[in-house]
């Protein structure tokens, strides 16, 4: 299998990027084709321009040598991991942007119907969403609907055409123990490699 892992944490050394490392490694360790990409590491910019808002056609000439390269390889993923924090109920904007710039008509999706109904490119059938938080869960249910949840599995990767969207959420990270960090990065490799079940 071919798997796309994405990281949106800015620090070299976060428990993210701990995460990330122990994704990568068991994929890797099981065979996969692992494409791996720390966004705030490489730089990638997730500033939407003019000219990617333009027509279909437009916007896919467009584009810088990264843009270029990260459509390439979304499109031949069979599956994907996110890992990122939970920052206002929202991905980081490294993330944010990388999805308003990556998953783009013609690429992830092309409008299949008059009513704007989608329909999905992509040939990854699975994600998986590791999220990091200090809300607990009670509350981040209660009061806020788990908003993170809303986007990942509702709004974004189902449009692309991955209808299977699997979500951890660790927490809470900043009072946690090495014990229970140990227990978080196997739970997280678990999880990895259940995607490559059927």
């Amino acid at each position: 299998m071919r798997i796309g892992v994405y990281l949106a944490h800015p620090r070299p050394g976060s428990f993210n990027h701990a995460l990330f490392d122990a994704v990568v490694d068991e994929l890797r360790g099981r065979g996969c084709d692992v494409v791996a990409h720390d966004l705030c590491a490489e730089g990638f910019s997730p500033v939407l321009t003019a000219v990617e808002t333009e027509t279909v056609e437009v916007a896919l000439e467009a584009q810088d040598n990264q843009l270029a390269l990260h459509r390439a390889e979304v499109a031949t993923l069979d599956a994907m991991v996110f890992v990122h924090p939970n920052w206002w109920g929202m991905p980081p904007a490294v993330l944010t942007g990388w999805v308003q710039r990556v998953f783009v008509p013609g690429v992830a999706y092309k409008l299949g119907t008059a009513d704007g109904e989608p329909v999905g490119l992509l040939q990854a059938g699975r994600a998986l969403v590791l999220n990091t938080s200090d809300t607990l869960e009670d509350r981040e249910r209660g009061e806020f609907g788990d908003p993170l949840q809303r986007i990942w599995a509702a709004c974004v990767l189902p449009y692309t055409g991955v209808d299977d969207v699997r979500r951890v959420v660790f927490r809470t990270v900043s009072d946690s123990t090495d014990e229970q960090r140990a227990e978080w990065l196997r739970e997280a490799r678990k999880r990895a490699a259940a995607l490559l079940g059927n």
